[in-house]
């Protein structure tokens, strides 16, 4: 499970870079998506680490932690997809907009400051569902993965500490 997790983990962020090359450049939401992502790539080899060394209690809350990463993931995709359909407002740095000024040189700092991909237009779509969309349900398959190796692991310690 464990290997899957990473394998998933790994073909996602290859794909999202893949799209990047392509010019579907992601918002500043998108960017946080990826963060349980790249956690997986340090967790899991760490995870091993200590499975190799039978301390499977220590493995089993790294896949804790992985599957709170992964529910926090899933929320943080429902209030993007949410942004996305204009049910939410969006952080202001990535869908907000410009204030209202007479100053052209507050106007010019402003334009400066303001990152051009919008949390609000999604960009891409891929059979019918947004990247936030898919990553939904994604980090919820991902979370029940990394849950049911947790669970694994703790009772793979208890039956080696009885």
């Amino acid at each position: 499970m464990a290997l899957s997790l990473f394998f998933v983990s790994v073909c996602i962020i290859l794909t999202a870079w893949f799209y990047e090359s392509l010019g579907y450049l992601p918002c500043e939401l998108c960017y946080k998506e990826r963060l349980a992502y790249y956690s997986v790539f340090a967790l899991i080899p760490l995870s091993y680490i200590f499975i190799i060394k039978n301390k499977f209690k220590i493995s089993s809350l790294i896949f804790y932690f992985i599957t709170l990463l992964f529910i926090l993931n899933f929320l943080l995709s429902i209030y993007h997809s949410g942004v996305e359909l204009k049910y939410f407002a969006g952080p202001s740095d990535c869908s907000g907009n410009l204030s209202n000024s007479f100053d052209f040189e507050s106007f010019y700092k402003q334009l400066k400051n303001v990152k051009v991909v919008r949390c609000d237009q999604p960009n891409l779509w891929v059979i019918g569902l947004t990247l936030a969309n898919w990553n939904i349900i994604l980090s919820f398959i991902l979370s029940v993965i990394a849950l049911l190796a947790a669970n694994k692991l703790r009772v793979s310690h208890a039956n080696s500490s009885s």
